[in-house]
Parts: structure tokens; C-alpha cells; sequence
């Protein structure tokens, strides 16, 4: 058996922070818990990033809320992609119950249910605060890498704001994008300005971006893009000295996975471009947590992984955490692993080989132990316990410590859809986002444009009308492929989905 009076020692010099902190549980020797090592978490490492991984049930979700509610006390927001949808109950009250009672009875901690503020948020049109974002916000490089556009394509991408841009033609939504690929396509007057200043381009490479942007609508990124769009600023909300837990709930990811990169693209492009550099400021100013996070690294474009390789990075410097829920490590790339601070994990299971690899390859990632046989303990851990290593003040990694976790103070369970209405129906951003604001875009001006045109029509036309072909655009539209679109996405696969599923192959 180990020392308990050594353990005690080394494992409080290393967890007890002189700054600001949040406490995650009780550490454990021998299967006991010691309630005299408070695990704890320096707040200004926070945004050092992290992981919370086990198999399922373990209860990484409960973790989660834990660590949500924990930085809520401090005041700190957090942005949480709900995939599971089953994270909302952090919006009311928990109850004590036996299970409770006698976790906190062995953690020798108080427990005090209660709420904590909650804003519910959708890309989709489910109920919550409206996420949307504009065309010209997205700018073409970003677009083109939703799009999947090859490096020809881009440039005229390119192009084609750049004529915008100069024409006064704002690009909103995607019905101004499309009309304006229309009009440099199939109207006289725009092909002749966009040749004469621009240069000529294939009315096959037009079609091609259009067959993208119609594809990316099968998801249904016509809601997503438009005003009023989404400030970022106003996830950084706290009342009453808490922090508000955002919760996106994106349980459609499997189906829209075009879609949930359109919005992880864009969040996080918004987010490093508009909050200012934070320095060492000691605690983050908002936490993000991506739960089921191998759904994105299995199947997300590369465009969606490159970024969020990049981001998680370079965020930090923003005062952003984030953080990673999967079922085992080796579910994120190496070279993003590497850059997390904090690891908590719960047990795996070593039914096959595969399985045995990644244990090892876990326990090789943590710090030496003298306290523990870590290769067999990760695979006994109870619900709710798990080995934690984090960042000290210094930013030297603590020692592992099997943690015996607090419970959520909240519910433990979902909310009901009348508490759901209660919620969304009282919120300010709800009203604020609710009503798309339709503003004269390039739509409306070109649409105008080409039916004055239409009225007006040159003299020769008078005299010798000809029957008028049906543009490129009409054709893609109007053909037997563009009606029987949503049939050849699914008979060419993941490769036509044009998003996440198969581009590039599949991560690990």
C-alpha cells in the first residue's frame, strides 16, 4: 500500500493553487477516498485548453456539468455543443437523492442544488437564440473552404466579391450569392462588367460553385445565413455573478454535418477576429466545449480540422478555452492532443486489441506515478471517478490523481418542453435574434436591375425578338440533375455530401 501521509503531501503542494481556482472532486488512494486532497483547477490555466474522455456511461457528461457550473461560480461563460441533447437540465435545480448523499458524505463538501443562467441556442431552427452569420462576413476563403472549392474556383470566388464589393451589392444570404452568379452568368450587361474588369470566366466553373451552394442548402444553410447576425460578445453574458452556460444543441450533426463546419468555421473565425489579445489576465473570459468530439474529427472536413488545429493554438491568446468530450483519447489528432492542458479520464474499456493499444497509448501520456498501477486502474474506475492531470500556476503539469468527482448542483436530467418554452420565452437574446432582418441586398438590386432591363428592352430587340435560351443558372436548376439533386448525393456517397463525410478520407 502507498504512503497516505506521502500522498497527501505531494498531491496538496501541487493542487492547491495560490490564485483563484475551481475544485473538481476529492483525490483517492487505494480505492478510498482522501478527503484532505481537494483536486483543484488554477483558473489561469483554464484556457490552456483540455479533454474529458472515457467509455460510455462512465459519466463524462456529468463531468462536463460539473466543470460548466464550477466555472459559473467564477463568473466565467461557456459555450457547450450539446450533440446528445441531453445537457439542458443545468437550467434548474438539482435534488438530493441517496446516491448524492453519499457521494458528499465521503467528499466531506457541501451540496447546494440550485440553477445556473442558461441561454438555449440553434443553427437550425430549433428553439433558442437564432445563429446566424452573413456572406460578406464569411468572406470568399472561408466560404470556398465550406464550399470544398478547388484553388480554380477560389479565385473566382474571389472575383466575384471583389465585384460586389465595387458594384455596392451587399452578399447577405445565399439567394444574393446565387443571383449574383446568375447575373455575371446569364445577363448580358453583367458578364460584359465582369469580362471587361475582371477578366472572363468559364460559365462551367460558375455552375460549379452553384451546384456547391445548393448542395450546402440540402443542409439547411439558407436559415444560417442572414441577419441579424450572431455577436459573439453576447456569449460573454453573466448575471447575478455567474457566468451564463450557452448551450447550442446540434443533435442534427449526423445529418447536417456541411452545416455544423459552416457554424464551427465561422464561431471560431469570429471569436479569434474580434476579441481582443487577454494576456495573462488570470482567468478566461469564456470556455468552450465540444462534447462527442469524435463525430467532428472522424468526419469533418479538412477545412474544419485545419482550423481547429490553428485555433487551438492561437485562441488562447484570446482568453478562450477549449474543451474536448470523446470516449478515447486517440479520438483527436495527435498534434491537438498536444496542445491540451488538462486531461480528465474516466475509465476505458480494453475489450479487443484495439482497445488495449489505446489504454496504453493513454497511460503513456500521463504523468509517472508512484501511487497508482495506472494501466489497470483506468480500466476499473467507478461512474464518476476518474485520473486527472492538469497545468499548475507555472504551467507545469500536476501529477496524476485518481478524483472522486463532485456531483452537479443541477438537474441531472433535461428540461421538459414547457420549461423549455418558459426559458427561451423569457430570454432578451431570443427576441433580440427571433426575426431575420431582410435588408435591400444584392438580391433585391439585381433582381431590379434585370426586370427594368426586361421592360426596357434595346431597339433591335424590338424589331426582331428572338426566343431567349435558358441561362446556365435556369439549367442547373431546371435539369433532370439539379431535380433529382438530393438522390445523386446519395448515390455518390459521402465523396458528393461535399462536407465532412469522406472528403479527404476519414481522421483518426
Amino acid at each position: 500500500m502507498a504512503d497516505k501521509t506521502q500522498f497527501i503531501e505531494e498531491l496538496n503542494a501541487k493542487y492547491t493553487p495560490k490564485g483563484d481556482h475551481i475544485i473538481l472532486g476529492k483525490g483517492m488512494l487505494d480505492g478510498e477516498v482522501v478527503p484532505e486532497v481537494n483536486v483543484t483547477i488554477p483558473l489561469k490555466t483554464i484556457n490552456r485548453h483540455g479533454l474529458i474522455a472515457g467509455a460510455t456511461g462512465t459519466g463524462k457528461t456529468k463531468t462536463l456539468q460539473v466543470f460548466a457550473e464550477q466555472l459559473s461560480h467564477a463568473g466565467i461563460p461557456s459555450l457547450v455543443l450539446d450533440i446528445k441533447g441531453d445537457f439542458s437540465g443545468i437550467a434548474e435545480a438539482g435534488q438530493m437523492n441517496p446516491v448524492i448523499e453519499e457521494r458528499y458524505a465521503k467528499t466531506q463538501l457541501p451540496y447546494n442544488p440550485q440553477a445556473f443562467p442558461v441561454e438555449l441556442m440553434t443553427i437550425s431552427g430549433g428553439k433558442g437564440v437564432k445563429l446566424r452569420a452573413t456572406v460578406t462576413e464569411f468572406g470568399p476563403v472561408l466560404l470556398s473552404k465550406i464550399l470544398e472549392l478547388n484553388d480554380t474556383q477560389q479565385s473566382i470566388m474571389s472575383i466575384v466579391f471583389k465585384y460586389c464589393d465595387d458594384k455596392g451589392l451587399p452578399l447577405i444570404d445565399l439567394n444574393d450569392l446565387k443571383k449574383v452568379l446568375q447575373y455575371v452568368t446569364d445577363n448580358a450587361q453583367g458578364k460584359a462588367e465582369l469580362a471587361a474588369n475582371y477578366g472572363s470566366i468559364a460559365p462551367a466553373s460558375l455552375g460549379a460553385i452553384l451546384r456547391s451552394i445548393v448542395a450546402l442548402e440540402q443542409q439547411g444553410a439558407a436559415d444560417f445565413f442572414g441577419e441579424l447576425s450572431f455577436d459573439v460578445h453576447d456569449l460573454l453574458e453573466t448575471r447575478d455573478g455567474k457566468g451564463v452556460v450557452n448551450i447550442l444543441r446540434v443533435a442534427e450533426i449526423q445529418n447536417k454535418p456541411q452545416l455544423f463546419s459552416t457554424f464551427m468555421l465561422s464561431l471560431f473565425a469570429e471569436i479569434y477576429m474580434t476579441f481582443p489579445e487577454e494576456g495573462d489576465s488570470g482567468k478566461p473570459k469564456l470556455v468552450l466545449f465540444i462534447d462527442e468530439a469524435h463525430l467532428i474529427f472522424d468526419e469533418s472536413s479538412k477545412a474544419l480540422l485545419s482550423q481547429i488545429e490553428t485555433m487551438v493554438k492561437l485562441i488562447r491568446s484570446k482568453g478562450v478555452g477549449i474543451y474536448f468530450i470523446t470516449q478515447i483519447p486517440g479520438d483527436v489528432p495527435e498534434n491537438v492532443l498536444s496542445q491540451l492542458g488538462l486531461k480528465i479520464q474516466h475509465a476505458l474499456r480494453g475489450f479487443t486489441a484495439k482497445d488495449k493499444k489505446e489504454i496504453t497509448k493513454a497511460v503513456e501520456n500521463y504523468p509517472t506515478t508512484e501511487f497508482y498501477d495506472a494501466s489497470n486502474l483506468i480500466q476499473n474506475l467507478g461512474i464518476g471517478e476518474a485520473f486527472v492531470t492538469a497545468l499548475d500556476e507555472k504551467g507545469i503539469p500536476t501529477p496524476l490523481v485518481h478524483t472522486y468527482l463532485i456531483s452537479p448542483e443541477s438537474r441531472m436530467d433535461v428540461l421538459n418542453d414547457a420549461e423549455i418554452s418558459e426559458l427561451t420565452g423569457n430570454s432578451s437574446l431570443v427576441a433580440k435574434y427571433e426575426q431575420p432582418v431582410d435588408k435591400e441586398s444584392a438580391y433585391e438590386i439585381l433582381t431590379s436591375r434585370m426586370e427594368q432591363a426586361a421592360q426596357n428592352p434595346a431597339p433591335s430587340q424590338k424589331t426582331k425578338p428572338v426566343k431567349e435560351e435558358p441561362g446556365m443558372f435556369e439549367q442547373v436548376l431546371q435539369s433532370k440533375a439539379g431535380r433529382t439533386f438530393t438522390s445523386t448525393l446519395m448515390r455518390e456517397g459521402a465523396k458528393a455530401l461535399l462536407g465532412m463525410f469522406g472528403l479527404g478520407g476519414r481522421r483518426r
